[in-house]
């Protein structure tokens, strides 16, 4: 007599070929029934046996997706008391169904998976990370075809007054991320209605959530702006996002930021960077002489820096877009913790220093691109043939304080490769390489500087130092 796990895998094995085969010639039925005989195999304590009932679901559904969609949802209905990781992975597999064959699935089918997985995301309030993720994925899934209903159901539990679950905010982080053109024009409300909810924030998680929230809502809504001959709405201006932006920057920034909690630190400067190009251009001006040196303060307090680094970029691009001033005063302080960066060994196994470095690189090529005003073009011009005994780094030194980026670039560049440390003169050869490279037009008057500056690293016999020269 077989044991009941032996029948269990026996019928558990035919499920699976069942499966996989497509059964073309059964009925409906058959596969509801086949289904529910997978989903009663979920719980096997066998890992493979789980991840092969998982993909046979999955195998079902492409075959007939709102049936298996079905069948999972009224288990998961029927099993109130089926423990979270189960629940889990049977919402993985409605994910990928879903995503496969979003385009076959009708109105009715859709709202009762929104409902459902809407449901599994906030059954409890604590934080119970697989199973609502893989709940809010499924949500996420749905709303890239069905924004308007996502939206309905989870607009009903985010609420004026009221601090939401975590899921549904990173839920309307996520959708904001895949259906951008779907999900900006509820920005404005979903922006009001959270405002409120920062000060009521006490605990980091949620803060952190928030963060990642303003963080996508605003990158979302760059794109669209940037592609608004595609948008559904072209009426849509950065000036209707600016107040509630600015908003949230002040409690992001001078509230959140001073944190002794690092991965809160992280959030809020990850959130500043694309916030920072939909501030109204006033109030951007007015805040970069403490937001500046308030980021660069992180590079300090952070062995992993490559986020600030973005930010500070993002930063960069959007005070010279509104053609900020604050910039002439804050270079030196800019340039000096930048080139520190840009200074540290970078190890081929860690992407983490690789990837700083890029951005890095990127605030250079951000701050290198301005015009230098015509008096100094004759002077440049004199050094290319030959007329000016004074050397490079001399006559970047003769440069007034407020005088073009490109300029005071090289100011602060070119002395650095007399040094006598190794990293040092690496470190300046690969940012003038890259903003040879990445600024061409505007640095191409400043080459007879750069080569008049080349000698000493040319004739150094170490080897990094030869690589970048």
């Amino acid at each position: 007599m077989r044991s009941g796990r032996g029948l269990r895998t026996q019928r558990l094995s035919m499920a699976v070929v069942a499966s996989v085969l497509g059964l073309s010639t059964h009925t409906g039925l058959c596969r509801a029934e086949l289904a529910t005989v997978l989903l009663d195999a979920i719980t096997d304590k066998d890992p493979l046996v789980q991840e092969q009932v998982c993909g046979s679901l999955c195998a079902l559904g492409e075959s007939q997706p709102e049936e298996a969609l079905g069948v999972c949802e009224e288990h998961l209905r029927q099993h109130d008391k089926l423990a979270h990781p189960y629940r889990a992975m049977i919402l993985r597999a409605m994910e990928t169904v879903v995503n496969n064959h979003l385009s076959e699935l009708d109105k009715d089918t859709a709202r009762a998976v929104i409902l459902l997985a809407s449901g599994e995301m906030t059954r409890v309030k604590e934080l119970v990370y697989d199973w609502q993720q893989a709940a809010s994925s499924v949500l996420v899934a749905v709303g890239k075809r069905f924004i308007g209903r996502v939206m309905e159901e989870l607009l009903s539990k985010f609420q004026p007054g009221v601090l939401p679950h975590y899921f549904v905010v990173q839920t309307l982080a996520s959708l904001s991320v895949s259906n951008v053109f779907g999900m900006v024009p509820f920005l404005t409300s979903v922006l009001s209605t959270m405002l409120p909810m920062l000060g009521a924030a006490k605990h980091d998680t949620m803060r952190v959530v928030f963060c990642s929230a303003l963080q996508h809502f605003s990158e979302s809504t760059l794109e669209y702006l940037a592609n608004l001959d595609q948008a559904p709405d072209p009426t849509v201006r950065k000036d209707t996002f600016a107040a509630d932006i600015f908003s949230a920057y002040d409690i992001l920034f001078h509230h959140w930021l001073p944190s002794r909690e690092a991965k809160l630190r992280l959030a809020v400067v990850e959130a500043l960077g694309p916030m920072s190009h939909l501030l109204p251009s006033a109030k951007l001006e007015e805040q970069l002489p403490k937001l500046l040196p308030g980021v660069l303060a992180l590079y300090k307090k952070h062995a992993e820096t490559v986020h600030v680094s973005k930010s500070l970029g993002q930063i960069l691009e959007a005070a010279v877009s509104v053609g900020s001033r604050t910039l002439e005063v804050q270079l030196d302080i800019l340039l000096a913790a930048l080139h520190t960066q840009v200074c540290v060994p970078v190890e081929s196994s860690s992407p983490l220093v690789m990837n700083n470095q890029k951005e890095v690189l990127r605030c250079f090529t951000v701050l290198a691109p301005s015009v230098c005003p015509p008096g100094r073009q004759g002077v440049e011009a004199q050094v290319a043939h030959g007329e000016d005994s004074l050397s490079p780094a001399a006559l970047m030194s003769t440069c007034p304080a407020a005088c073009c980026s490109p300029d005071r670039l090289l100011a602060f560049l070119l002395p650095k490769l007399d040094s006598s440390h190794e990293r040092t003169r690496v470190g300046t050869l690969q940012v003038l390489r890259h903003v040879i490279y990445s600024a061409a037009a505007q640095m191409e008057v400043k080459k007879p500087f750069i080569l008049s500056s080349m000698r000493l690293p040319l004739l150094d016999t170490n080897n990094q130092v030869n690589q970048w020269g």
